[in-house]
This record gives structure tokens, sequence and C-alpha cells, in this order.
């Protein structure tokens, strides 16, 4: 356990694994200040006070406290990268002399302003030096445990939510893997081209099935991914698989994670287009409008269909979009006659060219 202890000391901890916030953010400076603040508050209800509550030694600790929290914000702000490339030990040392320092020196100052002309008691000021200095190590230990326990919770969360979105994503269905290689096979004798194409767009669909799942890819790499599934498809299913395309309101680089729209499609064909011997069509229409990507998919499909095998794959969409976008991300789907739709909704913002 000590050889544990002492080896994560000494190692530094770089990106995310670093246990100290981005201080110069607005948000974790606002936290800093708002706790700080409350912190203050807290003492100066705890004194005695005679007439009422004091405003004044309000102000002043609050002027107090909020110069050290600021400046230390400030300090360890410009050292955090170089704290990062640092074993883990000398950091925590060095946001313990920022803090504990600036507080011994603010404390210096204070003593020489408010008893100026008394010089007696501006010579001994080892019992203030020496309460400030103890709660300044005991607030900035507190605050190391609690920035330490939050990355641990963060990472842990990442984690999970990797494994998670790994396990929505690599689910492509034995039956299309089979059916896709029946169909390379029958055209490898008469096609040979055709089957090198086939086997070449099932491979980028492996290729993204087992990539990151939190990589956010492209509008543009989704739509070639679902052309290439359309493909092979196309050559087993011949003229019953008519497809039609209205996305010409989306722009290329629109963020979108990979197999979003291709579930839905195969989804439109296994329980629309393939159970009917004539086959079928299917639509997709994309806009972007108000910072929100919207994709329709509808196909035709049996007046009785229940599309019951769609569930999952919405589900699927559904969470993996909620888990990257936010919880205004949403899948829908329901039947107009003989007319299926699948609609997708998610926010996000058009990258700058």
């Amino acid at each position: 356990m000590k050889n544990g202890f002492w080896s994560l000391l000494s190692k530094p901890q770089e990106g995310e694994d670093f246990f100290l916030p981005d201080l110069c953010s607005s948000v974790a400076v606002f936290t800093l200040v708002v706790l700080a603040e409350l912190m203050v508050l807290v003492w100066v209800l705890a004194q005695p006070a005679a007439e009422g509550f004091d405003w004044l030694q309000l102000a002043l600790a609050s002027l107090f406290v909020q110069w050290i929290v600021l400046l230390s914000a400030g300090l360890l702000c410009r050292l955090r990268s170089w704290m990062q490339a640092r074993p883990l030990g000398l950091a925590i040392a060095c946001c313990y002399a920022v803090v504990v320092g600036l507080t011994l020196v603010f404390t210096v100052l204070a003593e020489w302003v408010l008893y100026q002309g008394m010089a007696e008691r501006f010579l001994l000021p080892s019992d203030p030096l020496l309460r400030h200095g103890l709660i300044a190590l005991i607030m900035t230990s507190l605050l190391l445990r609690y920035f330490y326990l939050q990355q641990q919770w963060q990472l842990h969360n990442q984690a999970a939510l990797q494994a998670r979105l790994q396990s929505l994503q690599s689910r492509i269905r034995p039956h299309f893997l089979f059916n896709s290689l029946n169909s390379i096979v029958s055209l490898i004798g008469t096609q040979p081209d055709k089957a090198e194409n086939a086997v070449l767009d099932l491979a980028d669909l492996f290729r993204a099935n087992l990539g990151e799942a939190d990589a956010v890819a492209t509008w543009a790499d989704e739509y070639r991914l679902c052309q290439g599934y359309l493909r092979i498809e196309q050559y087993r299913l011949g003229d019953r698989l008519r497809v039609t395309w209205q996305v010409d309101e989306l722009p290329p680089n629109l963020p979108m994670p990979l197999l979003t729209l291709q579930p839905l499609l195969e989804n439109a064909i296994l329980h629309g287009l393939q159970p009917s011997v004539s086959g079928g069509d299917i639509q997709v229409v994309g806009h972007y409008r108000e910072g929100h990507v919207e994709l329709l998919v509808s196909n035709s499909c049996p007046q009785q269909s229940e599309h019951r095998g769609a569930c999952m794959a919405l589900n699927n969409i559904r969470a993996r979009l909620a888990a990257l976008f936010g919880a205004s991300a949403r899948v829908e789907a329901w039947q107009e006659g003989t007319r299926y739709f699948s609609r997708l909704v998610y926010p996000c913002k058009q990258p700058s060219t």
C-alpha cells in the first residue's frame, strides 16, 4: 500500500488525469468565490455580536479572503501546465505553497494596514499568522481532497459511459452479415468488381462498428457509410430497393456519430421492404435548423406491420445521442397507413470552416 501511494505521488498526471481543475475558467473561479464567501459568512455569524450582525466585519473578512482566493486561482492557473509535467507530490506541495504563502503575505499586510502607528502590535503578528496559516492549510487540504475525488468520479463516469456506448454501437446484426457474405459469394463468379466493392463497403461498416464509440464524426462520413451499406443491400435486393435522398440542407461537416442513420435504414429494409415481394421505397429527409439536426426516414411497409425488431435499434440510437448531446436529443417512430416513419433530432453546432 505504501509503495503504491509513494509511486502515485512520484508520477506526473497529464491531461484528464490531473486532479486540479482548470482554474482559468470563469465557472471554476465563480465557484471558488462563492464557496469562500459562504465560509466567511459562516465565520462572521459564529462571532459574538452585541449589536446584531457586523456588516463591517463581513466586508473586511470578505475582502481579505477573496484577494487570497482570486490571486491563488490566478497563480495556480498559470502554473497548471508546469505542475502537470511534475510529480503529483510536487504539484500538491506547490498548491499548498501558493495558498498558504499568499495567506501569510496578506495577513502581514492586513496587520500593517489595521495597526499602523501601533508598532508594538505590528511587531508581534505571530498569533494571526499562525491561525490564518493553519486555516489556509486545512481549507487547502479539504479542497484538494474534493478536487481529487471529483476527478476520480469523472474518470469513473467516463469509463462507464465509454463501455456503455461501445456496447450500444457494437451490434451489427448477424442476419445482415450472413446476407452480405452470401451476396458477395454470388457476385464473385459473375461480377468480381462488384464483389470487391462489396467487401470494401462491408469492411467500412465493421471499421465504424469497432471504432471509438464516443468519437463523433461528420454527416459526410455517415452519409458515405450509409451509401456503402445500401450498395451491399442493392446487390441482394436489386430493383426491390429504391432510395431517395433530400439532404442538401445538411452541411457536410455537421457532427454526427457513425452508425446513427444506418440502423434506421437497416430497420426500414428488414421490416418494411424485405417482407414484400415487390420491395418498396425509402425516403431520407434531412434538415439543420436553429442548431438542431433532424433526419426523417420513411419507408413503405405492410398495413399491419409492427416493426417489433426496430425497438432495440431505436433505443440504442436514443441512448447514444442522449449520452453525447444531452437529454434534448430524441428518437421517435410511428406508422401512418402503409408508411413507417423514424425521426432523430439532436442539438449541435456547425463547426466553423
